[in-house]
């Protein structure tokens, strides 16, 4: 699948309602579905530019419009981008739900070189208050609580379009801990150096809804 996940209907798409699905046999529907916008004031990147030194770039404005990931293949530094997505409110996931499923929506605007093939890791991490720090770049200073690796790898086919990422098991972590974000770091998977640079788009501009990353969790 490589465009976002349809058959949900306006209010699911816009996050202003559940969606119900299935029936338990009396008539009544048993589990919803939920679209969630990431926030573009917390999601942001964090750029190593050597051993200790390190540049954090949060929240999207008119000349931020991407978060990263990889390895500058120019400069050689390492990006290593965070995702924000509040889950309470009257139409988020309640904190008493059980996950079904949970999929994270990214569009790939560019890939450098163009020809490059990325493996990606996605981990589940806390940072409370939402404010990225140095310190959330390094996976021992700030551990995932769960993560996942993408297949297949992210290559030239995949510019231009959403990849659907199942990120069930992380979601059901974050239910389980009462986390009241989810919130993602996505790194370059761990191995030999690849340097290979990866743009994700996060506008916040008024095409957002049709761009931004998107999280879809099933629930009962």
């Amino acid at each position: 699948m490589r465009s976002r996940i349809t058959g949900l209907i306006l209010a699911c798409l816009l996050g202003l309602a559940g969606c119900g699905g299935g029936d338990d046999g009396n008539g009544f529907d048993d589990s919803f579905t939920v679209q969630l916008q990431s926030d573009a004031r917390f999601d942001g990147d964090i750029e190593r530019v050597s051993a200790n030194d390190f540049v954090v770039t949060q929240g999207m404005s008119n000349t931020v419009q991407n978060v990263l990931v990889g390895i500058d293949p120019a400069g050689g530094t390492e990006f290593r981008a965070f995702l924000d997505f509040p889950l309470g409110g009257p139409f988020g996931v309640p904190a008493d739900a059980i996950i079904d499923t949970a999929f994270l929506e990214i569009r790939i605007d560019d890939l450098q070189p163009r020809t490059g093939r990325l493996p990606v890791r996605v981990e589940l991490v806390a940072f409370q208050p939402p404010t990225l720090i140095e310190t959330d770049y390094d996976r021992i200073l700030q551990p995932p609580l769960a993560s996942i690796v993408v297949f297949p790898d992210i290559g030239s086919a995949d510019i231009g379009t959403f990849v659907p990422i199942d990120v069930t098991p992380l979601m059901r972590e974050a239910q389980r801990r009462r986390l009241v974000d989810f919130q993602v770091r996505i790194l370059e998977d761990l191995g030999p150096a690849i340097p290979v640079l990866l743009s994700i788009n996060d506008s916040n501009g008024p095409d957002r809804i049709a761009r931004a990353p998107m999280l879809t969790v099933a629930y009962f």
